[in-house]
């Protein structure tokens, strides 16, 4: 029986509500198990003084000592989870310093978290799940060109994707509003098939992601069945051609967000998620639908106007609404509407996901927003330098799906 793997927990507020129970379950459902790194009272006097901080909170305290226990490396883990509540801001800062502490002492990958009281073990799954995959296939997720004739599948919350590689070259493609889990992922890959020119029967192997990769992997008998944290980052540091160095990848999705930075094409650190969907492309939607324009003309509009003419900074997505009606009902222009929603949701990143990494540069800008002019604008905006939009961008599931799949032929 193979070795389960040990992800390092340092948290604060874990024992309110179910919160642990979820986190342990959400860990044994990836075949790994919680670790705590032993400390004695004076490890945490001494780490304490080490760190430089002294919090109020025992508990972060304890954090701290467990933290530099793995730096010094005194206990041994695979990987690390960091969790506090987010309503505390001593625990953010906490929280966000020891992620930077150890990945300067450690080469161990990390995943940051800020956890509500009503968590649930599906929340954290993608999260355990990535951090098992990058300890456990680090030599595939190193994998930098795709071999034999293989496809990838991405299930997303708005869209799905498929893609068709044959050695190293995309050679087919399609995307569809997301449906039924099973018809569209089966209708975006015959239409890539057809242009590729091939049959489901000459595939090599198939890999799926996403929300229906369980689904799809069941379905089509996929050789690769993996979360989108680890297999978006490879297809987007394929497409950038950035395989070798760093870089932070940026990927607003229709309901959640993530951002990873990667070292020689391996993340070793990402969150994912937000305060409410008024970060998402889901907003971007909601806000197009308002104006009565298609959202693939939101962006056109938003690089013509001047989001400070109509300024939206809502968390949540309703309220962001409310922003926008009051803005039109001052007679604010849709141009200027439409770049204070993408400028709000890029501030939101910023705020919510970059907060959590150490941005690397190159900045990687994928997925399906990134083909909105005025967001890929008002990130480049928010954080000093336009991003790398590579092509195919809104396809980067479907080819990290394609690329790893090939390392199983």
């Amino acid at each position: 029986m193979a070795e389960l793997i040990k992800i390092a927990q340092l948290s604060c507020g874990t024992e309110y509500s179910s919160v642990q129970y979820e986190i342990e379950k959400a860990a044994r459902s990836v075949g790994a198990k919680i670790v705590y790194p032993d400390v004695s009272a004076a490890d945490i006097n001494a780490a304490v003084e080490r760190f430089g901080f002294n919090p109020r909170s025992p508990q972060l305290k304890l954090m701290i000592a467990r933290a530099v226990q793995l730096a010094d490396g005194l206990y041994d883990a695979d990987a690390v989870f960091i969790a506090t509540c987010f309503r505390c801001a001593e625990a953010a800062l906490v929280r966000n310093e020891l992620r930077r502490f150890i990945q300067e002492n450690t080469r161990l990958p990390v995943v940051t978290y800020s956890f509500t009281e009503r968590l649930k073990a599906s929340q954290l799954l993608t999260r355990m799940e990535a951090l098992v995959t990058i300890v456990a296939r680090k030599e595939l997720l190193a994998r930098e060109k795709q071999s034999g004739l293989t496809a990838g599948l991405d299930s997303g919350s708005s869209t799905t994707k498929a893609v068709v590689m044959q050695d190293n070259k995309i050679i087919g493609k399609a995307w569809m509003p997301t449906g039924d889990v099973v018809e569209s992922a089966t209708s975006v890959l015959e239409e890539a098939m057809k242009m590729a020119g091939v049959e489901l029967k000459d595939l090599e192997a198939i890999g799926t992601t996403g929300y229906g990769r369980f689904t799809l992997g069941k379905h089509f008998n996929a050789k690769l069945v993996q979360e989108e944290l680890t297999v978006n980052s490879k297809g987007a540091v394929w497409l950038a051609d950035r395989q070798r160095g760093e870089a932070t990848i940026i990927d607003i999705g229709g309901m959640d967000n993530k951002a990873i930075t990667v070292r020689d094409g391996v993340p070793d650190n990402f969150t994912m998620g937000g305060v409410c969907a008024g970060a998402s492309g889901r907003f971007m939607e909601m806000t197009a639908r308002r104006l009565k324009i298609d959202v693939s003309e939101l962006g056109n509009y938003a690089v013509k106007g001047n989001w400070k003419n109509a300024k939206m900074n809502s968390y949540c997505s309703v309220f962001g609404i409310q922003d926008l009606v009051t803005t039109l009902g001052e007679g604010k222009s849709f141009e200027d509407v439409a770049a204070a929603a993408c400028h709000s949701v890029a501030e939101q990143v910023y705020e919510q996901q970059l907060q959590e990494v150490d941005v690397r540069h190159p900045i990687i800008q994928v997925g399906g927003t990134s083909l909105n002019a005025g967001l890929v604008k008002a990130i480049g905006e928010v954080l000093g330098e336009p991003p790398i939009v590579p092509e195919n961008s809104q396809f980067i599931g479907a080819v990290g799906g394609a690329l790893l799949s090939s390392g199983f032929l």
